[in-house]
């Protein structure tokens, strides 16, 4: 399993680093706006993850898509924003879980604002960090992989061979 692992993210290294930069940027985004809003105490922890993740999915979709996995062109709702937005809110839900339960545990044992806000922020990055490695797998082989384009065959017959040619063909 380690090998194929090697394997795989060997082939890609560049790849592999646009994927983290796009990680860290969204997660920059996501752990900002989440600090924010659990410090304020604006909403409730988990509130602010739905809120925090939502917000920072649509630079994370736009950047994987067109950096990491150089798409161009329209997006498809159905067979890339749909599937990836899910897939995030999947990981999504596990976070929001642990940020709820860490939280939880934080105020019952009288913990200061500042390590709430840490305990959820912490809680946010072990939710998301299991599935990261799960995500760029089925973005690189699912969501966005590599399809040949099949180029129709021209309906024109190939140009008539000239008689001069087979004649020097037999010549030989």
């Amino acid at each position: 399993m380690k090998d194929r692992v090697a394997a795989r993210f060997g082939r890609h290294p560049a790849q592999l680093m646009r994927y983290a930069t796009v990680s860290a940027i969204s997660t920059s985004l996501s752990l900002t706006i989440l600090g924010v809003l659990v410090a304020t105490r604006a909403v409730t922890p988990g509130w602010a993850n739905v809120i925090a993740t939502s917000v920072a999915t649509v630079p994370s979709f736009e950047l994987n898509r067109r950096w990491v996995w150089a798409r161009k062109g329209p997006r498809s709702l159905h067979k890339e924003a749909a599937p990836y937005f899910a897939l995030t809110f999947a990981g999504l839900g596990l976070s929001t879980l642990a940020v709820s339960v860490a939280t939880g545990w934080a105020s019952a044992h009288h913990a200061s604002n500042a390590t709430r806000t840490l305990v959820a922020l912490c809680a946010n990055l072990a939710g998301f960090g299991t599935v990261w490695v799960i995500q760029y797998v089925v973005l690189d082989r699912v969501l966005f992989r590599h399809r040949p384009h099949h180029h129709a065959v021209p309906d024109v017959e190939p140009p008539a061979a000239d008689p001069s040619d087979l004649l020097d063909a037999h010549a030989v």
